[in-house]
């Protein structure tokens, strides 16, 4: 099985359930085939934008290539998706030689942000790293007594304070901690809330002003968690915290929930931010490292639906 082939598995199959019908017992792709596959497309979440694109890059490749069976045109689709996807370039999580190398981590209620942090800081820990996490998201009790849980299941270290403490006092004193203690990685959580793009900005720019009065040049990322069961609220959420703050990095959560798979796809290539982790389960071992061309590979494998 692929590395990412249970989280899409949904989406492969709604994918070509919706176009194996128009192409059976066709000769070439045909109108009727590329009007079934920009139907797939959207309905897996790739945005409109993003589907148009494809389906005029890939009505050119058929009409000059004459490619007429479905798995030449699953080829055309997982070349021209993968070109859309940015360089191939392999995902390098962490540049340990920064020390630390300090991660804020961003987004909204609800979509996984916490796990995301406890799963990273798992991760880490096995890899033999010195990891502090910092509690920032003071608006939310639940948020900290979650990541407290978390970072004693890692074996981590973890800096809070009282709820409606000041995040950014969090933050600091985070990566002064991390300083102290001779961490190679921090990860502050923050708080996830849109109610007030302004209040956000504000937050999230004093953030990254106290982290960097303790280590220069920090923060080093901004890692944005986005669910992918949401749809195009993910679209949304990535328009707004890109205005907020400038998002370094994607980590895409509950893909394996949903048949919309393709949201990967349409918020790369809308917003130009990598992809470096996608969540493909519930276990402390189901957030895996990003890798395009292993994802476009078991997004559109064929050989699952025949």
């Amino acid at each position: 099985m692929g590395i990412f082939e249970k989280g899409v598995k949904k989406t492969n199959l709604n994918f070509f359930q919706k176009i194996g019908r128009a192409i059976t017992g066709k000769s070439r792709v045909d109108d009727g085939v590329l009007d079934a596959l920009e139907e797939a497309l959207l309905s897996s979440d790739m945005g409109v934008d993003t589907t148009l694109k494809l389906i005029d890059n890939i009505e050119d490749r058929v009409e000059k290539d004459k490619y007429v069976n479905m798995e030449e045109l699953t080829a055309i689709i997982r070349d021209e998706i993968s070109n859309l996807m940015g360089p191939d370039e392999p995902v390098v999580p962490f540049d340990f030689s920064k020390k630390p190398y300090v991660m804020l981590v961003v987004g909204v209620n609800g979509v996984g942000k916490t796990t995301t942090i406890g799963k990273l800081a798992a991760m880490l820990q096995k890899q033999g790293k010195k990891v502090v996490i910092g509690a920032a998201d003071t608006f939310r009790a639940a948020a900290v007594d979650q990541l407290v849980i978390w970072a004693e299941r890692a074996g981590v270290d973890i800096v809070k304070q009282p709820t409606g403490a000041d995040p950014a006092a969090v933050a600091y004193d985070t990566v002064k901690a991390a300083v102290a203690r001779g961490a190679d990685v921090v990860l502050i959580d923050t708080a996830g809330r849109l109610h007030n793009r302004v209040d956000l900005m504000n937050e999230l720019t004093k953030i990254r002003n106290v982290t960097a009065k303790v280590v220069p040049d920090a923060p080093h990322e901004v890692l944005l968690v986005l669910d992918a069961s949401t749809g195009q609220n993910a679209f949304v959420q990535a328009r707004e915290f890109s205005k907020a703050t400038k998002v370094t990095s994607l980590a895409i959560t509950k893909i394996d929930g949903s048949a919309k798979g393709g949201v990967v796809v349409g918020v790369v290539d809308t917003f130009k931010v990598p992809v470096k982790y996608l969540g493909i389960g519930e276990g402390v071992e189901d957030l895996k490292v990003f890798d395009k061309k292993a994802f476009v590979e078991d997004l559109f494998k064929l050989e699952d639906i025949q």
